[in-house]
């Protein structure tokens, strides 16, 4: 089989044109940088694919526009910047609670507040903890690269539908705005082939009324709801985990970075290997469901962990619940829009092999496993 032809593109145009491969017939957005090609490009692309472009009044009519077109069963989809997604989160938790799937994408910016329109990953703990009320979660998958910029939408759009889940691309604004050669895995979806489904909304034709809602008002209902999802995402979180690991085997000491960090991850383990290091690379790139399974398993084998991140540390969180006190976690950050350099994480990786300042208190309460 001969190769895919590969095509030079930037991320966020990838991005918009992996959603309409996937089927993505319905966008409404507003602009914010570092994310505004993904609107431009579907403003300039959709009509011609038979879908529509809707340039909202604001973030909040934009993901409210998401919640009608999802309703009807329309591979719908919105994106903006990390202080858009802020103020889209009420209609995220509303979307969750309606059990409607869509593809939310946030190409992350330099935070809190307006902070600047540099790359981040400040917006962590945002995605994967809803940013909204309620209990809900929504799938979260980290691309790292231009290419997977343009695959993901199509496996957010499936998982999505598969559970009923909305599914979110954390993205930064790094890999929004860089361009490379990428290729799509995938030929583009027939939208005449997709199955209304059963619980869509729209013409009758003699069938029974359907609603989409995401109130219980009587007693008890909202609990029977909310016990009732939560199993689908105990399934989710034991199916569909999904990450990348380089080097693992026998590393004395494991860097667990995602998105744009883990490439500059990996240009510092290839340097340490070079000096003898024997250090791996774990990418987590389904953020929730989150890896913890695995990474459970490699902190039994290495003697350290060390976390990259272009934040104060979010992502360690969830490092430190996985390792549960079996190996200590470090870390190495960057923030306000500054990116990791491979040297420095050179530094940080024998630091944290001697046991050094960047060591984050290590995780080890009492009463957990493999604590002391």
């Amino acid at each position: 089989m001969l190769p895919k032809e590969k095509v030079l593109m930037k991320g966020n145009e990838a991005m918009a044109e992996g959603a309409l491969r996937a089927g993505c017939r319905f966008f409404a957005g507003y602009p914010i940088t570092p994310q505004n090609e993904v609107p431009e490009y579907m403003a300039a692309k959709m009509a011609d694919r038979g879908g529509a472009f809707v340039q909202a009044e604001s973030e909040t009519a934009a993901i409210n526009m998401i919640y009608g077109a999802a309703s009807t069963g329309t591979r719908s989809m919105t994106s903006s910047s990390s202080p858009g997604i802020s103020l889209k989160q009420e209609g995220i938790s509303y979307l969750a609670g309606a059990d409607l799937p869509c593809l939310i994408a946030n190409v992350m910016r330099g935070g809190p507040g307006l902070g600047n329109i540099a790359g981040a990953q400040g917006d962590y703990f945002q995605a994967t903890r809803g940013g909204g009320h309620g209990d809900y979660r929504t799938f979260v998958l980290a691309p790292n690269s231009v290419e997977e910029m343009g695959n993901f939408p199509k496996l957010a759009y499936e998982l999505s539908e598969k559970y009923r889940i909305p599914s979110l691309i954390l993205a930064d604004g790094i890999l929004g705005q860089m361009m490379e050669g990428m290729s799509f895995n995938f030929e583009p979806v027939d939208t005449k082939t997709l199955k209304e489904p059963d619980w869509a909304i729209g013409p009758a034709k003699g069938r029974e009324r359907r609603m989409v809602f995401s109130y219980y008002l009587k007693d008890g209902e909202l609990e029977i709801a909310l016990l009732k999802r939560d199993e689908r995402y105990k399934i989710v979180e034991e199916k569909e985990v999904l990450f990348e690991e380089r080097y693992t085997e026998n590393a004395d000491i494991i860097v667990v970075a995602y998105g744009i960090s883990s490439r500059a991850a990996l240009a510092g383990i290839e340097e340490a290997r070079k000096a003898g290091i024997k250090v791996g690379l774990f990418r987590p790139i389904t953020l929730w469901p989150f890896p913890y399974k695995r990474l459970c398993e490699l902190s039994k084998k290495c003697k350290a962990m060390l976390c990259v991140e272009m934040s104060r540390g979010q992502m360690i969180t969830d490092v430190k619940l996985a390792v549960n006190g079996k190996a200590p976690v470090y870390l190495h950050s960057r923030v306000g829009g500054a990116m990791p350099a491979g040297e420095d994480i050179v530094t940080a990786i024998k630091s944290a092999l001697s046991g050094g300042k960047e060591q984050l208190y290590p995780f080890n309460p009492s009463g957990c496993e493999g604590g002391k």
